[in-house]
């Protein structure tokens, strides 16, 4: 009798297969399919087998899912070039392919991504209080937008008020 704990044996191909769709639905890199082949009863041989299949096929690219998260985390969670990179690095992505990558965003996509967070915090805020600048200055930072773009950005709010 198998404990609950033990995984279920799974034929390469059903594996592959496995993988193959998932990739198929949504962008993967290399290093979160390794992980999951990891998890597998497969042996080494066999999961690089599958591996290699996946990269020849086209399923997994690296370079595609770098832009591809790129550009999302620009437009819908308004992330900055240096937070993208720090998560594209952690999911060991090449230097050569997150340069890429950044270097692919549209510059007005970037500049509407800090100035819609930029405002979204004021609103929270008194910028007129040096105080208050300080912490969406920070905030903007954590976002992962560059200094020079927030000073920029929170000097153009800090003009606009009445």
């Amino acid at each position: 009798m198998k404990s609950a704990r033990e995984p279920r044996r799974q034929s390469k191909e059903q594996v592959l297969n496995r993988l193959a769709g998932l990739c198929s639905r949504s962008e993967q890199c290399s290093a979160d399919i390794l992980v999951k082949l990891r998890r597998t009863t497969l042996t080494a041989d066999e999961q690089s087998e599958i591996m290699d299949t996946l990269t020849a096929a086209g399923f997994v690219d690296d370079a595609r899912y770098a832009r591809s998260f790129a550009n999302d985390k620009v437009r819908f969670s308004g992330w900055g070039r240096r937070k993208i990179s720090l998560h594209l690095a952690a999911k060991r992505i090449s230097r050569e392919l997150i340069d890429e990558a950044l270097a692919g965003i549209e510059a007005d996509d970037y500049k509407e991504a800090l100035i819609r967070t930029a405002r979204a915090k004021a609103r929270t805020l008194d910028v007129s209080d040096r105080e208050d600048r300080v912490k969406l200055l920070r905030h903007l930072a954590s976002r992962g937008f560059e200094p020079q773009l927030c000073i920029r950005v929170v000097e153009a709010i800090e003009r606009r008020l009445p």
